[in-house]
């Protein structure tokens, strides 16, 4: 008895070691919905994630972009404004710090997208100067300017972050201080709130997205 209650433990503890050792995988996040399929007599349901939509907009640089441009890639992206006198500057100097905290060799994996939410004013010429006034001096990051009501839509919808007109609000729109992440597949794995509306930075959140960021690049190298 004492010998099979060692070996029982042994298991135990080698299945445990195995378990602690996976690399952790993050969650889905939105909407799903579910698929019914039937093999051999057999139905099985599989729960199916929103992708982000296709999308078509304008950089910086005045060149029309879309969805596919990043593919492939892992992608940060936050929702703002370059008049924003509040929240939006204070999310630019998180996004930069992100960055700075990211080994090197993450950099030709991961893409930084900040979609303007009042394209009106922010055209190409206006997100150019925006970017070097902020010393946004990455080649993985863009501005990007299109039409609101789509932009507003794939914040709320996609993005799962709210970003809209607000006419209490300073500079006339709303949005929350928030990033998200999106799998080189599309998928939305993360939500994080760094910016708070008092304008302070919740660093649980701030750590959280890094280290999640970094758990989304070795499993999106891990798939390669």
């Amino acid at each position: 008895m004492i010998k099979t209650g060692l070996c029982v433990s042994s298991i135990l503890l080698l299945l445990l070691i195995q378990g602690c050792s996976q690399t952790p995988k993050l969650p889905y996040l939105g909407n799903a919905d579910v698929e019914y399929t039937e093999k051999n007599g057999v139905v099985i349901a599989d729960t199916i994630y929103p992708q982000i939509p296709s999308f078509t907009f304008k950089n910086q640089l005045g060149r029309s972009v879309t969805n596919q441009a990043y593919q492939g890639k892992i992608w940060v992206v936050e929702f703002f404004f370059t008049s924003c006198p509040t929240i939006c500057p204070v999310m630019t100097t998180q996004l930069k710090r992100l960055y700075s905290q990211l080994n090197p060799k993450m950099h030709h994996d991961i893409q930084f997208l900040s979609f303007s939410i009042d394209p009106s004013k922010d055209t190409p010429s206006v997100l150019y100067n925006y970017q070097k006034k902020n010393h946004i001096q990455y080649k993985n990051w863009d501005l990007l300017s299109g039409d609101e009501a789509e932009t507003h839509r794939l914040g709320i919808q996609n993005f799962l972050t709210f970003a809209g007109k607000d006419d209490l609000s300073s500079g006339g729109y709303a949005h929350s201080g928030s990033f998200t992440l999106v799998d080189a597949q599309g998928y939305v794995r993360g939500v994080y709130a760094v910016t708070n509306f008092d304008l302070s930075v919740n660093e649980q959140e701030f750590n959280r997205m890094v280290n999640e960021l970094n758990t989304l690049y070795n499993e999106h190298i891990s798939s390669k």
